[in-house]
Formats: C-alpha cells, sequence, structure tokens
C-alpha cells in the first residue's frame, strides 16, 4: 500500500471483442474511495455510449490518440490531454487510429465498475460477445442478462434501452445463474 491507501495495479484483463486491456487499482484518498483503469486501447477498439448515473470519471492520454464522446460532442485527445465526464454525462471512447492508446480512468466513487468491465472481458474471451459488445451466442445472451441486471445501477448500457433490457434479459438471470453464471465470477464460470 501507498501512503495514500492506493494498492498496487492488478492483473492485466484482457477484452479482445472491445480490443482493450486494462489494470485496477482501488484506494483513499482525502476525497474518499476512488478507482484507476489503466487502459490499452488497441486500433478500432473502445466502447459503446453509456451513462454512470452517480460516478464521474476522468479520462487523461498518456500515449496516442483517442476519440471521446461526452454528451453529443465527440472530441479528440491527444497525449497530456485530459476529458472529465460529470455523473450522469452519456460517453464513450474509440480508437480509430494506427497505434495503441494508453490512458488512465479515474472513477469516483468506484462503484461495481471493475466487475463490470472485468465480466464484460470474460464474455469476450469466451467468445461469447461480438463487436460492438453484443451477444454472439445463448452464452452471451445469458450473461448480457446477468450483467445488464447486476450492473444497472451503476452502468446504464445505451442499447437495448433499459425498459427492453428489463423486459427481454431480467427474466432470462435465473437461468443464467443456473448455468453458473453469476456477477463478479463469469471468467470463473466460463474458464
Amino acid at each position: 500500500m501507498t501512503s495514500s491507501g492506493a494498492v498496487a495495479m492488478g492483473e492485466l484483463v484482457e477484452d479482445p471483442v472491445l480490443r482493450q486491456r486494462y489494470r485496477f487499482e482501488r484506494g483513499t484518498d482525502a476525497d474518499g474511495e476512488f478507482l484507476v483503469v489503466e487502459l490499452w486501447c488497441d486500433p478500432g477498439g473502445g466502447v459503446t455510449p453509456h451513462v454512470h448515473p452517480t460516478q464521474f470519471e476522468r479520462f487523461g492520454i498518456l500515449e496516442g490518440r483517442a476519440e471521446f464522446l461526452s454528451g453529443r460532442t465527440w472530441r479528440e485527445l491527444g497525449a497530456g490531454e485530459a476529458i472529465d465526464v460529470p455523473p450522469g454525462t452519456r460517453h464513450a471512447f474509440r480508437n480509430r487510429g494506427n497505434a495503441t492508446v494508453h490512458f488512465r480512468t479515474l472513477a469516483r466513487p468506484p462503484e461495481s465498475l471493475e466487475a463490470f468491465l472485468t465480466d464484460v472481458a470474460a464474455l469476450s474471451r469466451a467468445g461469447a460477445m461480438m463487436r460492438p459488445g453484443l451477444p454472439r451466442n445463448l452464452t452471451g445472451i445469458l450473461g448480457a442478462a446477468v450483467v445488464a441486471k447486476a450492473y444497472r445501477d451503476s452502468t446504464v448500457l445505451e442499447l437495448p434501452p433499459v425498459p427492453v433490457q428489463r423486459l427481454l434479459l431480467d427474466p432470462l438471470v435465473p437461468i443464467s445463474r443456473r448455468r453458473g453464471l453469476r456477477p463478479g465470477r463469469l471468467a470463473e464460470a466460463l474458464g
């Protein structure tokens, strides 16, 4: 542990469908708990528009260039630049360049962001997801049901709309659980 209460960065988590790799660091400081996500986004990678209702995020570019959506406006950022995303703001990012983008994201409060990203990456590595993060097969649909319901309070995916998620995916959660698919443990279940 460091003097700020931060713990050392953990293992690298790979998401081959979204073309990114993550490392997570949790800590506390005078402003409370935080999560740092160190991220490498390969060409063609990124995430679709989503909202964190109660979470602030600051994206800081270390190397390369990426495009960031905040609200309805896309903006390109390069090394040394940052963008703040207040709670409740629709946002996304993408790498349209030819080189990997390396950045850090500070998320405050941490909520379940690490578990969400880890579960989505597990579905991706299992071949259950396709671009742009849509289910590829039955395992993907059942995993998406678990993810959509478990993390809905902290990460709201734009598509399908939440009422459709509730109508179509929530009834699948009991089936998912019977198959061993549980939030925070998809990597174990999918091998």
